[in-house]
């Protein structure tokens, strides 16, 4: 097989899944990747593994370097099951290798496959020799589950990031200087969005900890591998996990007759004549993971819905169900919709989205169909609505 060098000795023989399409609710259109490394030194270590589907993938992939029954050490960053459901396969073939976790991944780990192996245990400042290269080990709990920790390779100057710094497109190539980087930046920034935001508070501690490091490359386990790009990405980390925001807008919505679709579009035009730069989403027809990708970076979300049976449509609840568990920081929202003999949108999104710890402001809500100083009156609340944000 194509043998792919990070480093002497340090391998990539992780798996391209360029079919997915659908990652536990995130939308991937360019497919994902499960990364994992092998490293050959007096002792050899696998970092991280793949999903279960393709565990024969990585042991052909393994076998094309090394004979896997002389791995010594398995570490597992993260136990969820597209890093781990493939280990138990694997450790079939590896009589003599311990399992390098954290106590958490342990207990994760045993409770997940029912599997008792040669652990080794880690914490902090912990370090594994294998020989000429030496491991060290920095947990980062909660980013994104409680077993969480990244691997740094001393002597290559290597960091195995597992999600951290990754993201879901499949490429020919596996460094970033291979591809065209605003695709990397891109579908990094939509990863962090959809899977890091919740925990964005606690980006800082960690990238302080990753600060005393010298990196030449990181090499996550979802994408390509960052080795010229470093800096940015580092940077784009640090201004997320502070909570950065733009002078853009995005406005979703839904219609069912048409009336608050015209109350969208018009409520745009507003926020354009003010001068920041909005975006516009019709959700029936759009992708949420797309949509909170322009959310991480906005400063304000406006959120349109005629009533349906007493409370919004379908498209918006789920929407903003999905806001509510990535609690975006340092947002402002309104909402708005038409509404027939009896109105109840208005306040179902309210609630919802103060619960996702957006500040929120009053928007237009008209009976039936607007009529034309009805949209004005949207054009106006757009209007001042981004004029609020750009001075703020």
């Amino acid at each position: 097989m194509n043998k792919i060098e990070l480093a002497k000795g340090i391998y990539y023989v992780g798996v391209v899944d360029w079919s997915l399409r659908d990652f536990h609710g995130y939308y991937t259109p360019r497919g994902v990747t499960y990364n994992s490394y092998l490293i050959v030194d007096e002792k050899i270590c696998l970092v991280d593994c793949v999903k279960a589907p393709y565990a024969a993938e990585l042991l052909e992939r393994i076998q094309s370097i090394i004979d896997p029954a002389k791995i010594d050490y398995v570490v597992v960053n993260h136990v969820e099951p597209d890093h781990s459901s493939a280990l138990p396969i694997i450790m079939d073939k590896l009589p003599n290798a311990k399992v390098v976790l954290t106590a958490q991944g342990k207990l994760e780990l045993v409770k997940h496959y029912q599997q008792n192996y040669d652990f080794q245990i880690v914490k902090e400042n912990d370090i594994l020799d294998l020989g000429i290269n030496k491991l060290h080990f920095v947990p980062v709990p909660m980013l994104h589950w409680p077993d969480s920790m990244v691997t740094y390779l001393e002597n290559e100057q290597i960091l195995f990031s597992n999600d951290a710094f990754g993201q879901h497109i499949c490429t020919s190539q596996r460094f970033d200087d291979q591809i065209i980087v605003t695709d990397a930046l891109y579908e990094a920034e939509k990863y962090f969005a959809n899977i890091l935001m919740p925990y964005s508070q606690l980006i800082p501690k960690a990238l302080a900890k990753l600060g005393q490091l010298q990196l030449k490359m990181i090499a996550p386990s979802h994408g390509v591998i960052w080795r010229k790009n470093i800096s940015e990405i580092l940077k784009k980390y640090e201004q997320w996990g502070q909570g950065y925001t733009d002078n853009k807008l995005v406005v979703l919505y839904d219609t069912m007759w048409g009336s608050t679709e015209k109350m969208a579009r018009r409520i745009l035009e507003g926020v354009a004549a003010a001068g920041m730069t909005a975006a516009l989403y019709k959700m029936s027809a759009a992708d949420r993971s797309e949509v909170v990708r322009d959310i991480l970076e906005c400063k304000g979300i406006l959120v349109g819905s005629p009533t349906l049976n007493g409370t919004m449509l379908p498209t918006i609840g789920a929407m903003l169900i999905y806001l509510k568990g990535l609690r975006p920081k340092n947002k402002t929202g309104g909402t708005f919709g038409a509404y027939g003999w009896a109105g109840g949108a208005q306040q179902d999104m309210e609630n919802l989205m103060q619960s996702a710890g957006i500040t929120m402001e009053n928007g237009p809500f008209i009976k039936w169909a607007p009529d034309d100083t009805e949209l004005e009156k949207c054009f106006e609340f757009g209007f001042e609505f981004a004029n609020k944000l750009i001075n703020s």
